[in-house]
């Protein structure tokens, strides 16, 4: 892999600033660029740039990056493309782990050109009931412009940084169940944010060349594009959304492990399960090493409770987006070799968040939901994360998060007593609905074929996800081990009994004891399987329709020819 200095600076995981996300050093054509693709069509931007995703871990010599500033401007691009054996790759904001984009092979050699898609493809409409989008906009502004029209979501990623055609690519979603005694407002859904999709509009092959085609929702075809991981390219969707509502999030440091993550019938009486049954919204932070989470609960909550403090911003967690310069010199002794100061480190961020949220007032606050649910900005610390999605029953919450917990602290010790420290930073467990289509209000509306939260009609019963994420620094020795072995875990373990395993498209995963994204039983056979069960397969038929609207592969790279052939 072609590098440009080193990818692993204690820069990329300190958050340097949003100057990451800035086209530093960009190269038109005739300044020492190269010469451009051959053909290129006239008229659009092109230059090249250095591509990086959010931890670093994929970074590669400079590429040929253009800016479409129309949809037609797509299409004129794909046709060039096929004509010329190049692949595009639409490019957001880089806020991603996976090899969907870029893989970590890529060099400026290569016949790929980037599309940003952030500059002009980020109109906004709002039609009743709904909001049609350019895929180039990012949630922050989505987000807002909804919040204007009185209109908002349930289930959003909590980062801001991120387009909407990246979130609808891999299902983003956030954290949300209905609460004891709700009613799900018209227009929200607890799914994935891919399950509001009313319509789409794609660059296709229509047999001949590449075109525009909208798709509505209860075409067959659609099923494949509302979550395609990469395969596709749309230029603009139709949300389905509801009124906006106000919530109020509460932070609690105070309750143990032993209490929080407790087994089933232990008598514990302040547990995961509890506190999602009370607010169906919910977040435990688990810092490494430690035994008290950062636990916060989401309430609907159309007045503010006298003891809540009212927000009218998003993003109020300045002790966690900003990294204090304690934390920062910690973690630059750990990326400089000092691993064994890992429980330090753990100590150290849960102490911060502990106190942050009493000097910040930040405990118990109020306020539309956007500025409750994005919490993550570019400047927060810069770490890779696995990802799984455990589909399970609502009634079943409790013994999944105690049998991980067991399991993965058991694992952190063994690794500890052979003085190893792979994981420096934190579990993240939060709960989220399954992709019901009766929540966009069309009627025969498809479900997302390839979405990791799709329920699975042999089990019912299962109607949520406990999504999971470990998140540690790159280089920490015996990382892709321990994530093997936490894989093997979780598709064992939960393996269709009264839970399933699937993978989570934008995290680490199909590990081997070296390298995520490289075990091939995963890729080509278990990571695919957990789409072939049950009644309505999907993976199969997702596959021939994406390979029928892009045979040519123009919307592909290597990572995807094998995990989507």
């Amino acid at each position: 892999m072609s590098q440009l200095g080193d990818p692993f600076s204690r820069r990329s995981f300190l958050g340097a600033s949003a100057l990451a996300w800035l086209p530093v050093g960009a190269l038109l054509p005739g300044e020492g660029g190269g010469d451009p693709p051959p053909g290129f069509p006239p008229g659009i931007d092109l230059y090249r740039q250095a591509y990086e995703n959010w931890a670093g871990e994929i970074r590669t010599d400079a590429l040929w990056t253009c800016v479409p500033r129309t949809a037609d401007d797509v299409v004129l691009l794909a046709n060039w493309a096929h004509s010329q054996d190049f692949a595009l790759r639409p490019r957001g904001f880089r806020h991603g782990w996976s090899p969907l984009t870029v893989t970590p092979g890529t060099t400026g050699a290569d016949r790929v050109v980037l599309v940003d898609t952030t500059r002009h493809l980020k109109a906004m409409t709002v039609l009743p009931g709904a909001v049609r989008v350019q895929t180039g906009a990012s949630m922050d502004d989505l987000l807002a412009f909804l919040e204007d029209a009185g209109l908002g979501v349930t289930n959003t990623p909590a980062p801001g940084d991120l387009t909407v055609g990246g979130v609808l690519a891999i299902n983003g979603h956030g954290t949300s169940i209905p609460a004891a005694g709700e009613t799900r407002t018209p227009g929200h859904t607890y799914g994935s944010l891919s399950n509001l999709i009313i319509s789409l509009t794609a660059v296709v092959w229509d047999g001949s060349a590449y075109r525009l085609r909208t798709f509505q929702r209860d075409e067959p075809e659609c099923a494949a594009l509302l979550t395609h991981v990469g395969r596709a390219f749309l230029t603009e969707v139709t949300l389905r959304v509801g009124a906006n509502q106000n919530l109020r999030c509460v932070s609690r440091v105070d309750i143990p492990t032993s209490e929080l993550f407790a087994p089933p019938g232990s008598g514990a009486t302040r547990t995961f399960a509890s506190f999602l049954e009370e607010a169906g919204r919910i977040e435990a932070i688990w810092f490494v090493f430690t035994d008290h989470p950062w636990l916060k609960t989401w309430s609907v909550s159309p007045e503010r409770p006298p003891t809540s403090r009212p927000v009218v911003t998003p993003y109020n967690y300045v002790f966690s987006d900003n990294v204090p310069k304690p934390v920062s010199d910690l973690a630059d002794l750990l990326i400089n070799g000092a691993w064994f100061l890992t429980p330090t480190f753990g100590q150290l961020q849960y102490t911060t968040a502990a106190t942050g949220l009493t000097a910040t007032l930040t405990t118990d606050l109020w306020g539309p939901s956007k500025n409750l649910m994005l919490y993550v900005k570019p400047t927060t610390l810069r770490e890779t994360a696995n990802g799984y999605a455990v589909l399970t029953s609502r009634a079943e919450v409790q013994r999944v998060v105690s049998e991980f917990a067991t399991f993965y602290k058991e694992l952190l010790h063994t690794y500890a007593a052979r003085g190893l420290f792979p994981v420096t930073g934190q579990v993240e467990i939060r709960v989220g609905g399954l992709d019901d289509p009766a929540h966009v209000g069309v009627p025969g509306a498809v479900t997302p074929a390839l979405s990791a939260a799709r329920p699975r009609g042999d089990h019912p019963e299962w109607d949520v996800a406990v999504w999971f994420d470990v998140l540690t620094f790159p280089t920490a020795p015996g990382a892709a081990a321990f994530y093997r072995e936490m894989e093997q875990f979780f598709f064992t373990n939960y393996s269709g009994s009264y839970a399933a395993t699937r993978a989570e498209w934008s995290k680490g995963w199909a590990y081997t004891t070296e390298a995520a994204w490289a075990d091939q039983t995963m890729l080509t056979s278990t990571v695919p399987d957990t789409y072939r069960q049950g009644p309505n397969p999907s993976w199969d038929a997702a596959l021939a329709t994406l390979n029928a609207y892009d045979p040519h592969r123009v919307f592909s790279n290597p990572f995807l020819d094998v995990l989507l052939p």
